[in-house]
């Protein structure tokens, strides 16, 4: 009896018409696809994205190179290299983060003393080769100086959970 009842669903496909039943019944339904590049889905207001250093309002760089953030990174993403200046101040000669190691935790963001590393809202940056996504100190200031406001207005939201 079983051979007959498989004869006769392999022969009217019944497997075909369940999954076109299963296809119909999803055609006409709500669809929830975003087209990305013009459409956004909702982001978190403490979303971690691109990183960026940032100057104080004179211009001058906040990193004192104190390399905190270079120590507490769980994956060794950050180099610093730093100098002692005329005036007994140190400051960073080279701060590279490379973005294929980092897995965006926010510890280097938490540990700086004087709020010199953020990791901005940006999620949209790519690169064709690995070096391209080993940012230097020059490309990290570029992207705070172009996000500042938002930056500032970001932290002053989040300050009351710090």
């Amino acid at each position: 009896m079983n051979r007959i009842k498989d004869f006769f669903s392999s022969f009217l496909l019944i497997e075909l018409v369940k999954g076109m039943m299963l296809t119909g019944r999803y055609l006409f339904a709500r669809k929830i696809t975003v087209h990305f590049p013009e459409e956004k889905t909702p982001q978190s207001p403490r979303f971690r994205g691109l990183h960026a250093l940032r100057r104080y309002p004179n211009g001058e760089e906040r990193c004192i190179a104190c390399k905190l953030c270079e120590s507490v990174c769980p994956a060794l993403a950050i180099t610093i290299d730093s100098e002692q200046r005329d005036d007994g101040t140190r400051r960073t000669t080279s701060y590279d983060i490379d973005l294929t190691k980092c897995i965006f935790c926010g510890f280097c963001e938490e540990s700086c003393p004087v709020d010199s590393i953020v990791e901005t809202h940006v999620l949209e940056y790519h690169g064709e080769k690995r070096g391209d996504l080993v940012y230097t100190k020059e490309m990290l200031l570029a992207v705070g100086d172009k996000y500042e406001e938002q930056i500032a207005k970001d932290r002053e939201m989040d300050a009351s959970y710090r």
